[in-house]
């Protein structure tokens, strides 16, 4: 196996496209004080080597509310009854699945699994709750929060204050 070890250009180049990926080659070459050609470089390294998943935008959810109805967050605990590797498998599967889950945690202690949830309004947040909960005979208990309202949401993970790491690709 190689190893690839980050060092203080890979974890600025990292950092600044975690804040904007849209950011053009050259002003991120600029920010990090590399050549353009170095910069393209080491991002395709980066990416290649899985340090970087994938590229999205991020919508705003209250224009999103506004144009296509209310909205509803839902931060959901589930707790199964059986916890073999299919059961978890199975349940999981489902859930990621699902167009309205937009993250599935398996968590311990405590519940089996937090889902965040996004549904336009209480009845669709309903039959979103049959389709995983109800109509699941191993889903025990189902603990339910919505959010009345978002005070921080970020993708970043903070790097700054992180040393050089070695890791396989």
């Amino acid at each position: 196996m190689e190893y690839y070890e980050l060092d203080s250009i890979d974890l600025q180049l990292l950092d600044a496209l975690q804040r904007d990926a849209s950011i053009s080659n050259v002003a991120l070459a600029e920010r990090v004080n590399v050549s353009p050609p170095t910069c393209l470089r080491r991002v395709k390294r980066l990416t290649e080597s899985g340090w970087i998943e994938r590229q999205v935008a991020v919508l705003s959810s209250d224009k999103l509310a506004a144009s296509l109805g209310h909205g509803l967050s839902a931060l959901v605990e589930v707790s199964l009854d059986r916890q073999g590797s299919e059961h978890l498998g199975a349940f999981e599967a489902r859930a990621v699945a699902h167009d309205a889950v937009q993250q599935c945690w398996r968590v311990s202690p405590g519940p089996d699994f937090v889902l965040v949830v996004q549904a336009r309004d209480m009845p669709h947040y309903l039959a979103i709750s049959q389709t995983l909960f109800t109509q699941d005979a191993n889903v025990r208990n189902v603990k339910a929060f919505f959010a009345t309202k978002r005070a921080k949401f970020t993708m970043t993970w903070p790097l700054s204050f992180r040393t050089p790491t070695t890791s396989t690709i």
